[in-house]
């Protein structure tokens, strides 16, 4: 299973930049585990994406993982949107 997740920043800029270094150090752990595949912020700086490979059983409890120990979740810097996702086409390039 994978999962697309759209943050969305809900704090000045300058409070987004005080906590990307803890938000990238954790990102760059998932990326260790073979759970983030791809990450990165959006342009115009307004928030930005993650593609996740999740376990099939239980997604949406292990979505709810990620995003809760994410230190911009846990300072309230940013809103998440968690969508599970099904690609297809291209799909073998995340495999």
């Amino acid at each position: 299973m994978f999962a697309l997740v759209l943050i969305r920043y809900r704090r000045p800029i300058e409070e987004v930049v005080a906590a990307t270094d803890d938000h990238r150090k954790y990102l760059r752990d998932l990326h260790a585990r073979g759970i983030l595949l791809i990450s990165g912020p959006f342009d115009p700086r307004s928030g930005g994406a993650l593609i996740l490979r999740l376990p099939d059983e239980d997604a949406e409890g292990a979505l709810d993982a990620i995003r809760d120990a994410d230190p911009f979740w846990q300072r309230g810097i940013a809103n998440y949107e968690l969508l599970k996702w099904n690609p297809n086409i291209g799909a073998e390039a995340l495999r």
